[in-house]
């Protein structure tokens, strides 16, 4: 049963595009589980940036199959301009005779007044700092049973029907946030140039990963934000809308736990955050700001500056048990080069007078770190491609953070190209 998920280990931007890109050198299917264009994958081929939102990494690997399952939250219009910067790009996203990005008809459907909301709400005093793309209304919708499966574009009565009562519901709230509600013919209108293509890749995707697996296909199953970000285990209520960790893949995609033999997960070689909420190890002097442009820390999808600092790992121990991560795959170890001391946190003083090396989440915005200091290096690491290339504070500090979350490195990202990595070990074999 070779399915691998592959999860962020924090609150996301770990680096996903990049690891998922190599991990699907291997894989014939590609399966995004959960999210939406709220989730932007940066991917550095040769000397060609490209930045994907809502569709697989696997789509620059000619022979992979890429599939957007029944978790996620999908913006039609987003999805066809996305698959055309890919094809004007030279990317293929389909053949004469099939599409390469199989659509879950399952999936719901963000609607132009989904991205009305979300953006009225982000301008008041309970903004979280959402990218306001409408992906958490759009959920609430799905929850709510009022949603809009994208089943629907192929029924332009259904459609129709959905988009009404929709509307219905919203109407009291979007003129409550002082904003205008459009009517269900400008949404109809809005829709209908991309509606046909987007029917034409719908399927019932959960039988065909269901039987990708069966028939021992080697699977990925990527997921998008990040552990901390979940809606049930993450920094309530600065999270996403959905599940990114290792269990919602098994909701998102429709398979069943057994068959997931291998959880990968992501993880810098420090931290960041996007939007508010807490973030104990967080860097407001040089040394962050340095961290942030030698590590283009900023949004791929919005492009606000992410929050940067040190690594934590009670929340990485807080990871590898939620998730029972397999194996990390730690990125942009690069950034680190040229800092004269690194420092990790491992542990807290929580605000009852206790020191804890476990993650004190429901109170992480009063907790203080407690750091240990590593001595940095100079060495450029572009060119390493085993441990032992690695200068020796380096290795010193990533067997430290090996032992002390009990998960070993199965990868480490030493640059942003493809070839600027050291693979340690294949999650396939």
């Amino acid at each position: 049963m070779p399915a691998v998920v592959i999860v962020g280990a924090q609150w996301g931007d770990e680096g996903k595009g990049k690891i998922v890109d190599i991990f699907t050198e291997h894989a014939d299917m590609v399966v995004r589980f959960g999210g939406g264009p709220n989730a932007g994958h940066t991917l550095v081929v040769g000397n060609d940036k490209i930045i994907v939102r809502l569709v697989p990494s696997g789509i620059l690997r000619p022979n992979t199959t890429c599939v957007l399952a029944q978790g996620m939250v999908i913006d039609p219009t987003s999805l066809v301009t996305e698959l055309g910067e890919l094809e004007r790009r030279g990317v293929t996203t389909r053949t004469r005779t099939e599409e390469r990005l199989v659509v879950s008809d399952r999936a719901h459907a963000i609607l132009p007044y989904h991205v009305l909301v979300d953006g009225l709400r982000e301008q008041g005093n309970g903004a979280i700092g959402t990218t306001k793309r409408g992906v958490g209304p759009c959920y609430e919708d799905k929850v709510a049973r009022r949603g809009i499966p994208l089943g629907a574009l192929r029924d332009p009565a259904r459609l129709k029907s959905l988009v009404g009562r929709a509307l219905e519901n919203w109407a009291p709230t979007i003129r409550a946030l002082g904003g205008n509600v459009p009517s269900c013919a400008e949404i109809l209108e809005a829709i209908e140039p991309v509606r046909s293509r987007v029917a034409a890749m719908l399927a019932d995707t959960q039988a065909l990963v269901e039987r990708a697996v069966r028939e021992k296909n080697r699977v990925v199953l990527e997921g998008a934000q990040g552990t901390l970000l979940d809606i049930d285990h993450g920094t309530y209520p600065f999270v996403t809308s959905s599940s990114p960790t290792a269990g919602g893949a098994c909701i998102g995609s429709g398979i069943g736990p057994t068959r997931i033999n291998e959880v990968v997960g992501l993880v810098k070689a420090y931290t960041t955050r996007v939007g508010g909420g807490p973030f104990p190890t967080e860097l407001h002097d040089e040394i962050g700001e340095r961290i942030r442009q030698v590590g283009a820390e900023f949004g791929s999808v919005t492009g606000r500056p992410r929050r940067t600092g040190w690594l934590d790992l009670p929340a990485l121990r807080y990871a590898v048990r939620v998730n029972g991560l397999g194996g990390l795959a730690i990125t942009k170890l690069d950034v680190l080069t040229g800092l004269g001391e690194i420092k990790v946190c491992v542990a807290y003083d929580t605000p009852g007078g206790n020191r804890t090396s476990v993650l004190p989440i429901d109170e992480l915005d009063r907790a203080v770190p407690i750091y240990k200091t590593f001595r940095g290096w100079d060495k450029e690491l572009g060119s390493a491609r085993a441990m032992n290339d690695l200068p020796i504070e380096a290795r010193e500090y990533l067997h430290f953070i090996e032992s002390e979350v009990d998960c070993s490195a199965l990868l480490v990202s030493v640059g942003s190209r493809r070839e600027e990595t050291i693979v340690l070990r294949n999650p396939f074999d």
